[in-house]
């Protein structure tokens, strides 16, 4: 045999070891040194380079690799670093990094990465002697598990409220009918908190490849991990003391929504599918004629010519202008689906275009990639190309001419028949050039980002709604998500609870469940105790798949129509509040839905199997869902004093009680001292309500705010000052309760005001800008005033 020969069987003896060696983990080993750089510093290793960025003096970012750094690019992230630390001290056995707020200790043999208050009390640290592995490409990073400590989170997943001891898989999938344990879903979000010895802190993984988050799951060992299959350790640690603190950073750090249209807080009726023409027009009718409010009705699939994007069924609706005009004209707004496979058919204009200007993913010798959905054989389109975005956007021309102003993104996961798109199809990824594999997770954000930025500017001046299935972090920056194909079934009824509440916490405000099921038919009592609920969630959307009954407010019987009836009234009654509530959330990135875990997180009790369901709607009322046949539950409640909303009993906090729970009246609670904005019942938005605004102020001892808010609810000028903007306090000590003066240049739809006062003594007078009305009233338990609502402060002394 020749040397050539020998030489070859010596190579693939040797293969095989090569193989093993390769899926050793290595470690970055120790530090060699560092040097600063804008905003951080720059950290060799013996196997590895670390950055370590200050975003704020509560935001750090750390990114690790080997050999080098890759290219500082995200989806998510939605600004830039600023300042810098406040000193750098380097010892013989670390290095640590200050900031106005935190201690960043690395720990240099071998690398480590600590995170500690300024007084060095543990925030989170990596586990014994590694931070960080690689086995062939997949990164992992581990973190000390404290006895006590509780994570939550993760967005959209199914499990408890603590995600101690279990794993989760991000990786966005099409599951219908998934199960109360199914994972994972639709959306990735890889952000947690977590909750120990009272102090709190949180972790972005900003890696878009398949992750996995482990919270100390089938082991007994102290640690929990999160991991990619490829990709750069880039993870940002979040160290405000509060949990609202951690979201207000987290959501500077990746955006937060802004306003949506006010009549996308309303109800909304949905079914696969609501056609032809003649029907839409029926279901608008009955609703008027009933008098159930209501302000959206989808139209499914089945609007389209054979199901191709941005096309309209003639013969289904022949003219889509004037059907949407009629039902624009009883009230409502149309909302219409959209999938991102263009169906591969020559004359079809956006194929064509497709096809002309490059706008689809390809494989890697530069064949289209062809999958298969609802229009048969289809090519997707790359939506994170620039170009391709943008006229993505401007295809829907083809929608909003007519009138459409919400937009349904669906099977964006992105989802084809067989759910197994090659990982080796490329995307250009804004410049950076990658493939299904990073771009997977990222695919639903960037077509929402698409469809947001083009109908915008579609609109002219008009806010769109956009709903998402799939989504990755920072999609509040663009969308609403809904929780996607569910079942008629108490377990996920309470599930869909969790979820909402779990994606509120994650960043995203604007979420809600297909309520009644999406999948299968509920009992009479469960659609009813659905209905409720549906009042007390940010997204109301009733929707049902095509193979199951319909699912109307009507459609179960008198009995539950009258109580569907009466739980829309009340979400209506609610919009004054639930869209201060919104506003909030703009501001601050605190959830319209509010798991308790956000303002009690080291009350053990609310991470019960039996309460951790309960949580707060805006900032001032508890809200504890009931099984559809419950006629009683155990309720907690937190810390505080509750008065239930129905009848004014008062509930002491830290306590547990069983109360009644028929189908019309859900157990719901408003704090003691708390604030609650109602107007009269409409049938729409569109239809102006009462002009006296109600304003309810429940007893307590200590003192409250409210921030009340409106503005026209259609356009973007709240931006340059057109807003109605009202601080309404309550303070026990001066015995007071305020209606500070009003800001912005909008004129209130209210001129009136009534105060409802819960469980309190007589109203001794009224100031209005400081002078008295010399008004003076005695009533019953529950005390009424009414009087114009000037702009000026008006001051109520019971």
């Amino acid at each position: 045999m020749n040397i050539s020969g020998k030489l070859s069987l010596l190579v693939a003896a040797l293969l095989p070891l090569t193989s093993l060696c390769d899926n050793l983990p290595v470690f970055p080993g120790k530090f060699k040194s560092f040097r600063p750089v804008e905003h951080g510093i720059l950290i060799t290793t013996d196997n590895s380079v670390v950055e370590v960025i200050q975003f704020s003096p509560t935001v750090i970012r750390v990114r690790i690799n080997k050999p080098v750094l890759n290219s500082d690019f995200s989806y998510a992230v939605d600004r830039e670093p600023a300042g810098n630390f406040r000193k750098i001290d380097d010892r013989k056995d670390s290095l640590v990094l200050i900031t106005d707020s935190l201690q960043v200790s690395i720990i240099k043999d071998p690398l480590r990465i600590n995170f500690s208050t300024l007084d060095g009390t543990p925030l989170a640290r990596d586990y014994r002697d590694f931070s960080v592995s690689w086995q062939g490409t997949q990164v992992t990073c581990y973190k000390k598990l404290y006895p006590d400590e509780k994570f939550i989170g993760l967005g959209e997943k199914t499990g408890p409220l603590n995600r101690r001891g279990n794993a989760y898989v991000n990786w966005n999938s099409d599951v219908p009918a998934y199960s109360p344990k199914q994972d994972p879903l639709y959306v990735t979000i890889p952000f947690y908190i977590g909750i120990h010895d009272e102090v709190v802190y949180g972790i972005f993984f900003d890696n878009s490849f398949r992750s996995t988050f482990n919270f100390g799951a089938s082991t007994d060992d102290a640690y929990s991990f999160f991991s990619a299959v490829n990709g750069e350790m880039k993870s940002y640690f979040f160290g405000a003391r509060s949990i609202p603190g951690i979201l207000r950073d987290y959501t500077w750090l990746t955006g937060r929504m802004s306003l949506p249209p006010y009549w996308s807080l309303g109800y909304q009726q949905s079914r696969w599918s609501y056609y032809p023409e003649s029907e839409v027009l029926k279901l608008a009718t009955t609703f008027r004629d009933k008098k159930i409010p209501c302000d959206v009705i989808y139209l499914d699939i089945h609007y389209m010519d054979n199901y191709k994007i941005f096309t309209w069924n003639k013969e289904r609706f022949p003219d889509p202008k004037s059907m949407i005009g009629r039902i624009n004209a009883m009230g409502f707004h149309l909302a219409t689906i959209v999938d991102p496979g263009i169906k591969i058919e020559k004359g079809y204009k956006n194929y064509d275009e497709g096809i002309q200007n490059d706008y689809f993913v390809k494989y890697p010798d530069g064949k289209l990639y062809i999958g298969s959905v609802w229009p048969g054989r289809c090519h997707f389109p790359d939506f994170t190309k620039p170009k391709t975005r943008e006229w993505w956007g401007k295809s829907f021309s083809a929608l909003t001419v007519p009138g459409v102003e919400g937009f349904w993104n669906d099977m964006n996961e992105p989802s084809a028949w067989g759910q197994c798109i090659p990982d080796i199809v490329r995307f250009e990824f804004d410049g950076q050039q990658s493939t299904l594999a990073e771009a997977h997770n990222v695919y639903g954000l960037n077509m929402s980002r698409a469809t947001f930025e083009g109908t915008k500017q579609l609109l002219n001046g008009k806010r769109p709604f956009v709903l998402t299935r799939a989504a990755y972090a920072g999609i509040q920056r663009y969308s609403a998500i809904w929780t996607g194909d569910n079942s008629s079934t108490e377990e996920d009824l309470m599930m869909a609870v969790r979820m909402v509440n779990s994606l509120g916490v994650s960043g995203v405000s604007f979420t809600g469940a297909d309520v009644g099921g999406f999948i299968g038919t509920p009992t009479n009592e469960l659609f009813a105790r659905w209905m409720s609920i549906g009042t007390f969630t940010p997204f109301y959307r009733n929707h049902t798949e095509i193979a199951s009954r319909t699912k109307e407010p009507w459609s179960f019987g008198e009995d539950i129509e009258q109580l569907s009836r009466h739980w829309i009234n009340m979400r209506y009654r609610l919009l004054p509040y639930l869209y201060s509530i919104f506003y909030e959330s703009t501001q601050t990135g605190i959830p319209v839905s509010r798991t308790l875990a956000i303002n009690y997180p080291y009350d053990e009790k609310i991470y019960f199997n039996g309460f951790q369901n309960e949580y707060l709607f805006g900032s001032q009322i508890l809200v504890a869902p009931a099984a559809g046949t419950a006629a009683f539950c155990n309720v907690y409640f937190p810390e505080g004093e509750w008065y239930r909303v129905s009848n004014d009993i008062l509930y002491k906090g830290k306590s547990e009680a069983v109360v009644d729970s028929p189908l019309d009246d859900l157990p719901v609670f408003v704090k003691s001292g708390g604030i609650v904005p109602l107007q009269s019942v409409i049938q729409s938005t569109s239809e102006k309500p009462s002009p006296t605004l109600e304003i309810n102020v429940w007893f307590g001892k200590s003192p409250n705010s409210f921030t009340f808010y409106e503005d026209d609810g259609v356009t973007y000028n709240y931006e340059s000052g057109q807003y109605y903007r009202r601080l309404i306090t309550f303070d026990p000590a001066k015995k007071m309760i305020t209606i500070g003066k009003a800001e912005g240049s909008y004129p209130s739809k209210f001129s009136a005001f009534r105060l409802v006062l819960h469980d309190f003594g007589s109203i001794m007078g009224v100031k209005v800008n400081g002078q008295d009305q010399g008004l003076k009233l005695k009533t019953t338990r529950q005390r009424f005033f009414e009087a114009e609502l000037p702009n000026d402060k008006i001051e109520i002394a019971y």
